[in-house]
């Protein structure tokens, strides 16, 4: 019997895409790899190269694919917000509007974040007007450009046009494992505490007082993709925006130490300022080329596995940030992510893969 479910995902070589694609080929999907650059790290995944900034390049690359479901869960990184807004908002159109004669989808889903409330990367470090948290859903769009909103409002239009219904996912912080990732908390924390070992460094915290101290969760990359899946295919969850964390809290000061255990290296916490992870680790590249020789690792190049840009803006926040899980626990979705195994797990598949000692 033919398989009903054609699952298109957009971004399949990031941490968010990666981990779905693998949940829905393990749900019986037949399931496409949308990217630039196409790489053969989910088994069963059928690669389709495409720029979804040119739409001869995506009408030649899906002329014989006809998704029933589109993940969308890729964005590229601008100077300015107006930049972010301008390029990510194309991507989705691009897509959807070759997509749009084939009327084959019925369903397309779009992760963003946690910026819908808390303003672009920009925005919450200066603006001095911090939202309410636990952040919900119901909350209203901020006053200020956001990429996600032109995002959002994409996919409305498409969806008004072509009938398909929709869900938007907005998960905290990422944990997952893919390389080459511009925002990736876990492994960049990971080669952090792995360079401290090797050099007797104490493993500094970077953020703020807030953070350091507040509440605060994340979301597992495998509770993501479950999640995506379930709100695709369930009645419950249609034309809905849901939060996806992983179901706990936690404060750093606990969690830091933990992870400090796991590398064997000397914790510090947050005292008196911030103490951003970009300027520690910029006089590392040379040591990481040591150690990729010393314990033959599979990555030298450090901004590929490291993205503290990222790690420093979520970890230096001045609010402490939790989100409300409501939404998806009354339509359905129960699944549950413990936050210190998605970092061990995260960790123990990084030695796994030789990408850390």
């Amino acid at each position: 019997m033919e398989n009903k479910n054609i699952a298109l995902v957009v971004g399949a070589t990031g941490i968010t895409g990666s981990n779905l694609a693998a949940e829905l080929i393990s749900q019986d999907f037949t399931t496409y790899g949308l990217s630039r650059n196409p790489n053969e790290s989910v088994k069963n995944l059928i690669p389709v190269k495409a720029d979804l900034l040119d739409i001869q390049s995506l009408e030649n690359a899906l002329e014989h694919i006809s998704p029933t479901h589109v993940y969308f869960t890729t964005w590229m990184r601008n100077d300015t917000e107006e930049e972010n807004i301008r390029v990510n908002s194309a991507l989705v159109r691009n897509l959807l509007q070759v997509l749009s004669s084939k009327k084959s989808v019925k369903h397309v889903a779009l992760v963003t974040g946690l910026k819908h409330y808390l303003g672009p990367f920009e925005a919450y470090s200066k603006e001095g007007k911090l939202p309410e948290t636990p952040l919900r859903e119901e909350q209203p769009r901020l006053p200020l450009p956001n990429f996600y909103y032109a995002q959002e409002d994409e996919v409305y239009a498409a969806s008004e046009r072509d009938g398909f219904i929709w869900s938007i996912h907005r998960p905290h912080t990422v944990i997952g494992y893919a390389v080459g990732n511009a925002m990736n908390m876990g492994t960049t924390l990971a080669v952090y505490a792995s360079i401290c070992k090797e050099t007797g460094r104490q493993f500094i915290w970077p953020g703020s007082y807030e953070q350091w101290n507040g509440i605060s969760d994340v979301t597992d990359a495998r509770i993501l993709a479950k999640h995506l899946v379930w709100a695709s295919t369930s009645e419950d969850a249609k034309n809905k925006a849901f939060n996806i964390t992983n179901g706990d809290v936690f404060r750093w000061k606990w969690l830091w130490f933990r992870l400090a255990d796991y590398f064997g290296v000397e914790a510090v916490g947050f005292e008196n300022e911030i103490r951003p992870l970009e300027k520690e680790m910029q006089n590392n590249y040379e040591i990481w080329k040591q150690m990729v020789e010393k314990y033959g690792l599979n990555e030298e190049n450090l901004d590929r596995l490291s993205s503290a840009w990222h790690t420093d803006l979520d970890l230096g926040r001045p609010l402490e940030v939790m989100t409300d899980m409501k939404n998806s626990r009354k339509s359905g979705f129960t699944e549950f992510q413990s936050t210190e195994e998605s970092f061990l797990d995260l960790f123990k598949k990084l030695k796994e893969e030789k990408l850390i000692p």
